[in-house]
Order: structure tokens, then C-alpha cells, then sequence
């Protein structure tokens, strides 16, 4: 019964992202901000390289295809052409939640499937929160070694999704032991623990007790993409108009987990309403080490296939590699060195 459940959910997750207007209302803060034109760069536009080592593995660009799906038959064929993006591009690709895997091998192919056509790309296994709170409640986080198994994956996000359980007719809403979970997962599985928010982002506070437990990664999946109570409210029928904004700007959030980097080595991804190449350079300028997207990208697979959606990632980065050149910036670092400016001082 619960596989099934959880079958459908995902079905009905994937429908309305791709038919039904789930974004939110209010902005991830990008537009807020404009690069500093440098009218004396002295770079050498195609000597930019934007390759670099992650996780052991090199990749061409510092971009990550987000986790969207998996454990059921729609996920195979979407998961397949994802692979292929990420192979083609040579760049990171998340996982769905494996929490079927969990309930039952009956799709564990569309997990699987990630590896066979992206063998050289860094894979995230994932897994939510509330599932990993049940396996140390009942002191069964060992079975997390079958995800990372099934996808010879580099790296483990847990995804934080809170809001979207309160909203969710089967939504979970005890939380106890989070960061307990959290720090046990941590010295369970022998690859770097990510963690991840789904839209409504990660501050300063938050960020500083992940990195306490040992944490490598933030994802900060702040609000201005995907709504993911809105999602839950549609599907249950009931809008609560005070809650469907609810969430911090991915801008904001990334800003404020920046300031950690002094204290901890991790990696800081900015997600949540990256639309752009001009987003991405901005994420970058303000302390992002990696854009990543999922709506969009799922939409351009679902709409317009592989080779246009390889195509549109490429033309992202071109425009990452202009600013980088309009902004004297030889690095992406560099991006970080006063080449942004807050719209309201320029009048």
C-alpha cells in the first residue's frame, strides 16, 4: 500500500510541475543586483575555462542538474534523457527521492538508469529528511548504503522539505531528532553528506548547525522557483493564501551562507529560480561555488529534448563566460571580488 501510495504521489508531483503553474509569486532577488561593467578588462575571452574538480571528478561546468524524480515508470524515460544532459555536458546530476527503493525494488531501474548512461559524471543519492529520521528512530541508517550502492554515487543529499510536508495530505509532521538523523547519517556512509532545501531556503543560522554535524555541502533551494506547499495544496484542494509565499530568496540565502566560508570548507550551490546564464554569474558573484536547477530543466527535456536543452545549458555559460569578461573576472572567484552592485545605488 505504501509503495503505491508513493507511486502516485510522484506521478502527480511530476504532472504539476510540467502542466501546472507551481512557481512562486515573489522573486529568488536576482534582478535586484547588476554587475559592474569594467571598461579596461584585460581578459582573454576563450582562454575562460569553467572546468574544475568536484568530488574526485573533473567536470566541464560548475552546474548541477537538480534532483526531480524516480520510482515510477513516467521517471525512466525522464531520468534517461536527464542522464543523458549530464553525460553530454559532463556536469553533476541529483537523484529523485530514493525513498522507493526503500518500499521496493519495482523501479529501481529508474534510479539506476542514471549511472549506466552517465558513468563519469558525480551522482547524488537523496533521500528526505522524514525518511531519514524513521531509519534512525529505528536504528536502521545502515540501509542507506543500498542508495549509494544502486547509484554508485559520489555524494548524499537530504532534502529539507518541511513546508512541503506541513501542506502534504500524507505529509509528515514530526521532526524530532532531525539533526541527530542528520549527524548520524554523517558517520554512516563512507561519501560527503549535501544538504539541500526544495524552495523555501537555508540561512545563516541553519547552515552553521548543518556544518557543525559535518555537512559538505549547502544547497540552498531558496524561494523564487518551484512551489513546493503550493504543489502539495493543489493536490490536496485546499490554498492557504498566507502560506504560498512562504520561504527565503535564494539571493538572500546564498549571501548569508557565504559568511561561513571563513569557518568551514563546503561547498555552497545555489538553487531555487535560475533561469539564466546572467542568474548563474550573479549566484557566483554572490558566494555560490554551483548553480543548479530542476523545473526548468525538466520542462526543456519534457518540451524540447536532449540536444536543445544541452544547447540552452551551453548558452547559459556562454553568457556566465561574458559577464566574467565585461567584469575583468579570469575565474569564477574573481566574480566575487566587488563586481556586483545593488540596483538602488546606481540612482
Amino acid at each position: 500500500m505504501n509503495e503505491d501510495k508513493t507511486v502516485q504521489r510522484k506521478i502527480e508531483h511530476i504532472d504539476l510541475c510540467i502542466n501546472s503553474e507551481v512557481e512562486y509569486s515573489k522573486s529568488a532577488g536576482f534582478e535586484k543586483y547588476e554587475f559592474k561593467h569594467n571598461a579596461v578588462t584585460s581578459i582573454s575571452y576563450e582562454k575562460l575555462d569553467l572546468s574544475r574538480l568536484f568530488l574526485d571528478k573533473k567536470i566541464d561546468f560548475p552546474f548541477i542538474i537538480s534532483s526531480m524524480t524516480g520510482g515510477a515508470n513516467e521517471s525512466l524515460n525522464i531520468n534517461k534523457k536527464l542522464a543523458e544532459v549530464a553525460a553530454c555536458l559532463n556536469i553533476p546530476i541529483g537523484a529523485g527521492s530514493q525513498r522507493h527503493v526503500l518500499e521496493s525494488n519495482t523501479y529501481d531501474e529508474s534510479f539506476s538508469v542514471l549511472r549506466k548512461i552517465a558513468p563519469n559524471v558525480p551522482i547524488f543519492s537523496n533521500l528526505g529528511i522524514s525518511e531519514v529520521i524513521s531509519l534512525y528512530n529505528s536504528n536502521q541508517l545502515n540501509i542507506t548504503n543500498k542508495l549509494v550502492e544502486l547509484l554508485e554515487s559520489d555524494a548524499f543529499y537530504i532534502h529539507l522539505n518541511t513546508a512541503q510536508e506541513l501542506f502534504q495530505v500524507e505529509g509528515n509532521k514530526d521532526f524530532s531528532n532531525l539533526l541527530e538523523s542528520i549527524a548520524e547519517l554523517v558517520n554512516t556512509i563512507k561519501i560527503p553528506v549535501f544538504i539541500k532545501e526544495v524552495g523555501n531556503g537555508i540561512d545563516y543560522n541553519a547552515a552553521k548547525q548543518l556544518l557543525e554535524l559535518g555537512v559538505k555541502g549547502i544547497d540552498v533551494a531558496g524561494s523564487g522557483g518551484t512551489n513546493w506547499q503550493l504543489i502539495e495544496m493543489k493536490r490536496s484542494g485546499i490554498i492557504n493564501e498566507e502560506f504560498l509565499e512562504w520561504g527565503l530568496p535564494t539571493t538572500y540565502c546564498v549571501k548569508e551562507v557565504n559568511k561561513l566560508k571563513t569557518e568551514y570548507d563546503f561547498f555552497i550551490i545555489a538553487s531555487g529560480g535560475i533561469k539564466s546564464g546572467i542568474d548563474i554569474a550573479k549566484s557566483f558573484a554572490l558566494g555560490a561555488d554551483f548553480a543548479a536547477s530542476a523545473n526548468i530543466i525538466l520542462k526543456s527535456i519534457i518540451n524540447s529534448g536532449v540536444d536543445l536543452t544541452v544547447k540552452n545549458i551551453k548558452d547559459w555559460f556562454d553568457d556566465v563566460k561574458r559577464v566574467m569578461f565585461l567584469t575583468n573576472a579570469n575565474r569564477i572567484e574573481d566574480l566575487r571580488n566587488d563586481k556586483l552592485i545593488k540596483i538602488g545605488e546606481l540612482y
